[in-house]
């Protein structure tokens, strides 16, 4: 039945540029009926994805300034059934407001809210003509109020409505005007309806405090007004003097420097990027921040700081021939503000008022960000804890940004807090799976145990007899692919990748998928993982163990069995029977002839005879898929993919499951076996989504690494003699693979690792967001390429497989349109991007609670060998090969004193000088001088700097311009003792260029039985370190 429109005109008072004000007229049409999307609806209602729910006590209705400046305490996830009227929306979407936007549209989209969005200006029975007497706040509010009416009675008086708005008159006016429609300030809904919510109260009153602080005029102007947004965007368009991007603060030098990276569409005669210098041009802007800035006159450039960083140093050791183009912020287009943990100061300590609201000085854990005011009446609890902060504003007449307090996430250095800080810093979810998502997947226990369904199973291409096979690291569960290979009758080989079919169990929009879409990726820490898919699914149904059935998506090619050509290709959805979990060792000793039947656990109860007929198949099949795999990556090589390896370490234990030594070996062959098969599944899958949907499919590309960004490489291969071409992807593989030093194994590999730092980050992509030309990946030297094969751990692989299967039903109304994939992948780098840093600052965390309590002077395992990888003016960038960490050792104090390590006793600090030149720098004092020079053996001293408001770090003091005594050249004789090795934890950091496979790029942690989300045991150590990569630590 159509509906009735009913149309009006709506008069609107617009001020143009020149500051005319123009009356326009427009249209507005109001309907006759409308969906209130609630459970409890007896007239028919729909609902949409969301609804509000049947099992609250009340339905709640918060105006536009509510919404505006308390959005925060309306995001806590005790606060459900709300209703964002049009109205509210409208209020506060001004200038400023996307960001307060875009999170009510995540508070309504998650279904597990129960919150909804409410066209009330578009429905004739909530809708009504402002009158002459109020003002636009006012009329504005009186909507929502009659929105929230209507509420009441529509349902059936089977719900109290409670209205939230801080204007006490209409508070007065409305209280009680209808019985079941409460009116009240978000002040009174918190006193009355949630007394015992401390959080949600404490967060109250900092905001309030807070808008209170930004709303006083007056003070002393510390920072220049920022332009206009149309103003800005008229400069960035039409002068070559202004430019957009991305604010990037040094963290080692926060207070100094801070740079731009992106330029927008212009053509710049600029080959660096711009630099920031101090706080006051920085001009409120904040570390993430999307700034415009203007460049400043050529003689105000600056220079990079080529000095290492020293406490409360004020050096700034700058060549001219340096200077980098230099400007200041005049305005931010967008505000990148975030959760940010913090701690009160020791001098904020003082003086304190129990109960009564003060404002103090926050600082946060993460140097590049600036001090934070916070207004509390919790500061004698705050002291000595890591708190939670947000920014609400930051003023011209302030010189710090105003906030308010969250949440205290507890004491500063326990483990628990600590990694909390981590976790709060980078953004990442740290919380269990609800009831709610657990309930819809499906159960597998003793006395309901889970098989896969006849119906299913006759949609599926049955591959239970063929012999498949994994091959993984040891201690992992979580078993993404297996493998086949055969020999069929017509010669051909047959070579099948098997990944576990998650998106038959993960289905769109579901609870399940909503919460792993919005982690991403499985976050591995030094100590734990946070896994993105609940256990059931993720060691369990989608694991593809060996013995049992189970779903899988598989890619089998049929290949040429001379040139391993691909003649055909099929995609499609499998059931398998997994016959063998196998480790890399036991896979690699089975290529190499060794006796492994005790290795193989499947093989204990086969007959004899058996099991010399399947470890025949098992043998011929790895060494094809070794011939085969060599035969893919000398493909891939031939066109110019670039093979940056890192220092591989295994842990062995011990029975009582001790560490009890650390091996760096050489990788295993079996090792890019695996990485090739999925590398070529990963290829052969993007090829197919990209031919069926051109517009709308998950990439992941690699672009080509600026040039300028190699100058550190090409000079390092200098200092040793190697000419490094970096023209093509091609030339630079082959250059590294001739830097090669006799008598200093790690050379390779640090230049390897300066390779890695000059590389951009691959990212993941919509296909209708980027030139065809763009879609290749330089790493690997493909023309496409996507992910695939790690469904369980990575959210782009879930997205990829229904991809996949959608291409096969040619099914495209499942698709998501280009627009909102992009946005998706945007998402999933960012996730991405922050795992990889958490991961990394967790291992920072672990080896500075080991080395905290350690004697540096007596204790063996503080002492150790080290390579110069860069040069400084005061001092050197060292790589310490023993546990795979980096670090400066200056040779000059804030003194002046310069470091003497040549003697027979103790170094001591000495009244000299430095000299550096391009690979060297030399000591002079009285006595003579030291050269310290490139790639150089050196002993040093590790030790561990203190801090209550940051995170520990660790320092490195020089002890001797020689080797250490006990550094033996050969990596494969090295060992660690045992005590070094249980504080150390040094796991896999992603390099720039991905493999694209979980075998190469991930970490294998030691899992417990229950697979839970945290292990609070402090040395729970990964029992196999794969590809502890060279670190950058600049």
């Amino acid at each position: 039945m159509e509906q009735a429109l009913l149309k009006r005109d709506r008069y609107h008072h617009i001020k143009t540029k020149t500051g005319r004000i123009l009356r326009v007229v427009r249209e507005h049409y109001l309907r006759n009926s409308i969906d209130c999307s609630s459970d409890i609806c007896t007239s028919g209602c729909s609902r949409g994805s969301s609804s509000l729910p049947s099992d609250v006590t009340h339905y709640l209705f918060p105006d536009g300034g509510i919404c505006k400046d308390f959005i925060e305490v309306l995001e806590l996830d005790d606060f459900k059934g709300i209703t964002f009227t049009q109205t509210s929306v409208n209020n506060v979407l001004t200038p400023g407001g996307r960001a307060t936007v875009k999170r009510l549209t995540q508070k309504v989209r998650d279904s597990r809210n129960g919150c909804i969005y409410f066209a009330n200006e578009f429905f004739g029975e909530t809708f009504c003509e402002r009158s002459s007497g109020d003002n636009l706040e006012v009329w504005q509010t009186k909507l929502v109020y009659k929105a929230a009416v209507w509420y009441y009675y529509h349902l059936n008086c089977q719900k109290d409505i409670v209205m939230l708005t801080d204007n006490k008159d209409l508070i007065d006016e409305l209280v009680n005007e209808t019985p079941g429609v409460h009116v009240m300030s978000l002040s009174q809904y918190l006193s009355l309806f949630w007394p015992n919510l401390t959080e949600a109260k404490d967060m109250f009153e900092s905001l309030a405090a807070s808008l209170l602080l930004s709303k006083q005029k007056g003070g002393n102007k510390q920072y220049d007004n920022h332009f206009p947004p149309e103003v800005l965007q008229m400069h960035v368009k039409s002068s070559d003097q202004y430019f957009e991007g991305i604010l990037n603060v040094n963290k080692h030098h926060a207070q100094k420097e801070a740079f731009i990276h992106g330029f927008g569409q212009k053509e710049l005669k600029l080959d660096s990027d711009i630099l920031v210098s101090g706080i006051t041009d920085r001009n409120r802007a904040i570390h993430g921040d999307r700034v415009v800035v203007q460049l400043l006159p050529k003689s105000r450039w600056k220079g990079r700081i080529s000095s290492l960083t020293q406490d409360n140093e004020n050096e700034d050791d700058c060549e001219e021939k340096e200077c980098l183009p230099t400007a200041r912020v005049v305005g931010i287009i967008q505000r990148n503000w975030r959760d940010y943990v913090a701690t009160l100061p020791k001098e904020e300590r003082h003086n304190v008022q129990s109960g009564k609201a003060e404002a103090v000085l926050v600082i946060p854990f993460d140097y590049r960000i600036p001090k934070i005011r916070i207004t509390t009446s919790q500061v004698s609890s705050l002291q000595g804890q890591r708190i939670m902060v947000r920014i609400d504003s930051w003023e011209a007449n302030s010189q710090y940004p105003n906030g308010h307090l969250v949440r205290k996430l507890g004491p500063v250095g326990d483990l628990e807090t600590e990694i909390a800080t981590v976790m709060v810093e980078h953004h990442l979810s740290a919380a269990g799976f609800s009831e709610l998502q657990q309930l819809e997947l499906p159960t597998n226990s003793k006395e309901n145990p889970w098989k896969p369904t006849k119906q299913e199973i006759s949609k599926r291409l049955d591959l239970r007899h063929l012999l498949i096979f994994s091959i993984d690291p040891k201690g992992c569960e979580d078993v993404d692919d297996t493998l086949s290979i055969r020999e069929l009758p017509n010669g051909e080989l047959e070579l099948g990748v098997h990944i576990a079919d998650v998106s038959h169990f993960v289905h769109p929009h579901s609870l399940t998928d909503l919460e792993a879409r919005q982690r991403s990726t499985t976050v591995y820490l030094a100590d734990r993982r946070y896994d993105m898919l609940p256990a059931i699914l993720s060691a369990d149904l989608c694991s593809l163990v060996s013995g049992v059935d189970r779903y899988a998506v598989s890619v089998i090619w049929h290949l040429d069995s001379h040139s391993y050509q691909v003649n055909d290709v099929w995609y499609g959805r499998t059931i398998i029977k997994s016959a063998h979990k196998m480790f890399y060792e036991a896979a690699q000793a089975l290529h190499d002839g060794k006796d492994v039947r005790t290795d193989i656990p499947e093989l204990k109860n086969m007959d004899p005879s058996a099991v010399e007929k399947r470890l025949q198949k098992l043998k011929w099949s790895v060494d094809k898929l070794m011939d085969v795999a060599r035969h893919l990556k000398a493909n891939r090589v031939k066109e110019g993919a670039v093979q940056l390896e890192g220092l591989e370490v295994k842990v062995e234990l011990n029975e009582e499951q001790e560490i009890e030594n650390l091996i760096p070996k050489q990788t295993m062959e079996i090792h890019e076996t695996i990485a090739e098969c999925m590398i070529f599944a990963n290829h052969w899958v993007a090829k197919r989504i990209v031919e069926t949907y051109p517009q709308c499919s998950l990439l992941r590309y690699h672009p080509l690494p600026r040039q300028d960004h190699f100058q550190q490489l090409v000079e390092s291969a200098k200092a040793k003699g190697f000419e490094v071409d970096t023209s093509t992807s091609k030339t630079l593989a082959d250059s590294l693979d001739k830097c090669v030093d006799a008598n200093d194994v790690n050379v390779n590999g640090m230049l390897r690792s300066l390779a890695t730092k000059a590389m951009s980050n691959a990212l993941y992509f919509s296909t209708g967001s980027l030139p065809r030309d763009q879609f290749f990946h330089y790493g690997l030297a493909l023309d496409c390429y996507t992910h695939f094969t790690s469904p369980i751990r990575r959210y782009a692989d879930v997205i990829v497989h229904r991809l996949l299967i959608a291409a096969g039903n040619n099914d495209s109304n499942s698709v998501l349109n280009n627009k909102d994939l992009q946005e998706l992948c945007e998402h999933i780098n960012n996730k991405h991007r922050a795992s990889q840093h958490a991961q990394k600052d967790s291992q920072e965390l672990f080896q500075t609670i080991f080395f905290k309590d350690k004697n540096a002077e007596v204790d063996e395992c503080c002492t150790v060998d080290a390579i110069i990888e860069s040069i400084r003016s005061n001092g050197f960038l060292i790589f310490v090969p023993r546990y795979g960490m980096k670090g400066a050792v200056f040779l000059k104090d804030k003194n002046g004193l310069v470091r003497d390590a040549t003697g027979q006793t103790k170094p001591v600090w000495v009244a000299g000088s430095l000299s550096r030149s391009g690979y060297s720098v030399t000591v002079n004092t009285l006595t003579g001088s030291t050269t310290y020079n490139l790639f150089d053996h050196v002993t040093v001293r590790i030790t561990v700097q203190l801090s209550d408001c940051h995170s520990h770090s660790i320092k490195y003091e020089l002890v001797s311009n020689k080797p250490h005594e006990e550094m033996q050249t050969e990596q494969g004789n090295t060992t660690v003792s045992k005590d070094a090795l249980e504080g150390v934890v040094s796991a896999v950091r992603e390099m720039h260029i991905d493999a694209g496979d979980s075998h190469g790029v991930d970490v294998s942690v030691v899992k417990d039985n229950q697979f839970s989300q945290s292990n609070s045991k402090m040395y729970q150590l990964l029992n196999y370190f794969r590809t502890m990569a060279l670190q950058e630590c600049s």
